[in-house]
This record gives structure tokens, sequence and C-alpha cells, in this order.
């Protein structure tokens, strides 16, 4: 029986096996079905990661990360877990393919994707002009026109974020009211520049390989505008990984808000004794490296007390 199953291999959960098995835990394993390192390996610059003082790929940050956090004896399984129950105090690793392995506790560190708004030209240059992470990628705009898609809290925060650093940032969205807290909605319409361009989508980013030149938007009517922006901010929503909780009833394992997101105390405890979340799966997460990485050292430092308590 394991001591500690880890289901993730970004950040979050490479830095928590680095933390268990260093804290004392003897069977710990990661699952990750494929390389460790997680979503940051797509970026293409880092410039805020610290002590990283040179500015790398998010593959060249994660690059050492494996082998620093299994030194201790973490081992990696290459699988995939399917689900992830519980019976009694002991936890049920389910695999693809049928193996099912035993675990006294058990750290979710999934993560969650962005969603994808479907314009022509999203896929091609993603990660070279379009972002979902203002501030990962807005500082390489700075004095730049920029456009932001999206009418929730993130969106309008994300571009009052991005209005700091830009000479001018282009809302579009397909309504002509905001979903955002009123609040918020205010101090959008109160920036000098902030430019609202509602009742609109993007029909298409276009550019060439040096990255993005501009957007193709169209409104209700069909009448198309140019807008010339070497940055497109994507915020139309988070679709999170979090379906390894899902029980055979449709309930899950834990508590989750409304969007799917785990419940988790600054402990990153659930409301199941011995299961844990960090990373960008729980609840008011700042989808930062850093976080994700703080956050699994904090879950693993909790499932350590936690396995401690078993054997009391």
């Amino acid at each position: 029986m394991l001591d500690l199953a880890i289901v993730g291999g970004g950040p979050a959960g490479l830095t928590a096996g680095l933390y268990a098995t260093r804290g004392g835990l003897k069977n710990v394993v990661m699952y990750e079905k494929g390389m460790p390192g997680g979503q940051i390996t797509q970026s293409s610059e880092i410039e805020n990661y610290p002590g990283v003082k040179e500015v790398v790929t998010g593959m060249e940050l994660m690059e050492s990360w494996p082998e620093q956090c299994m030194r201790f004896g973490l081992k990696h399984e290459m699988k995939e877990v399917t689900r992830v129950s519980k019976s009694g105090n002991i936890f049920k690793v389910s695999i693809a393919g049928g193996e099912e392995v035993e675990a006294k506790s058990v750290i979710v560190c999934t993560g969650s994707t962005p969603r994808r708004a479907g314009f022509e030209g999203e896929d091609e240059f993603y990660g070279k002009g379009i972002s979902n992470c203002a501030t990962c990628d807005g500082f390489f705009y700075k004095g730049k026109e920029v456009a932001v898609l999206g009418g929730g809290d993130t969106a309008l925060e994300e571009a009052l974020y991005l209005s700091k650093i830009c000479s001018k940032v282009y809302l579009i969205h397909r309504r002509d009211a905001f979903r955002a807290s009123p609040a918020t909605v205010e101090r959008v319409k109160k920036s000098d520049n902030i430019e609202l361009v509602l009742n609109s989508n993007i029909k298409k980013v276009y550019g060439s390989a040096m990255g993005v030149d501009g957007v193709i938007t169209v409104d209700k009517e069909g009448n198309e505008r140019d807008i010339k922006v070497p940055g497109v901010f994507v915020f139309v929503g988070m679709n999170v990984n979090n379906n390894v909780l899902k029980q055979s009833d449709g309930s899950y394992l834990c508590d989750v808000n409304e969007y799917g997101e785990v419940i988790v105390t600054l402990s990153m405890k659930t409301s199941t004794p011995g299961l844990f979340a960090a990373g960008d799966i729980r609840i008011e997460a700042p989808k930062q490296v850093v976080c994700a990485a703080g956050d699994g050292a904090t879950a693993a430092l909790s499932a350590i007390s936690y396995v401690d308590s078993l054997e009391d």
C-alpha cells in the first residue's frame, strides 16, 4: 500500500512529491500519463519565477524539476488515473486498463485547462501572441495595444491589469452587458485606455511566423472590424480537470464549487480526510507556477501529518 498517491505531474504534483518524500513518507508514487512538467511547458517565455533571472521557456524552467523532486524516493509512473475513491480509511486509485492501487492518502494536482474560444487562428497562434494569462505575458506588450476577449470577472480584471501596462486595451464581448461584478464593470468603464467592443466576437486572428498582427471582429449585424494588435488575451472560462474525483453515482469524492473547483482549506485539505488538492484544480487558484508549487508543498506537509495520525 502506498503512503501517498499523487495524481498529476505539474509543478504542484512534483513539489508535493519532493516535500512528501523528503519529509519521511516512504511509498510515494506520482501518476502522470505524460512527461512531468505540466501546462507551463507550453509557455514560450518565463521571466517571473523567483531565483531564475534569465528569461527561459516553460520547458527549460521545468527541465530539472523531475530529477530534483525524485532525489528522495518519489516514483513516477506514466499511467492515467481514471478515478480516486475511498473505502473506510483506504483510498483506491483506479488506473486505465483495470489496475487498482491502494493508498493511505492522495493529493490531486490535475489542474485546469483554459477553454478555447474557437476562432480561426487560435490554435496556430496560441503561445505566439495568444495567451490566457495577463500576469504571465502582459509585460511583453508594455506600451503596446492588445485585445481581450471575454465578459466575466476574470476577463475584466485582466483587462484592468493590462490597462496599467499597455497603451490601449480592446475589450471584446459578445453581449452588451457583462457578467462581472458591478464594481469591476464600473472600473473598466472609467478606464480611459480600455475601449469596449460590444455585441462582437473574434472571427479570426492573423499574423505571420513572427506572431500576431491583428484580429478581425464581427458584430451581430455581420459587420467586420480589423484591429491591429500584437497580443490577444482569451478569457472564456476554464475546464477544471476533476474527472478523477467523479464517483460511479455521479457525485464527487469531496466538495466542489459551482465551477467544479475543489474546495480546500489553507492547508489544502478537502472535505474528505486524507484527500488533498493543490494547484489550479482548487478554488481561488492564482494559476501561477510559484503558487502551484507552494500548494504542492503545503499539501505534502498536510499529507505527512495525516499519515502519521493513522499510525498513532
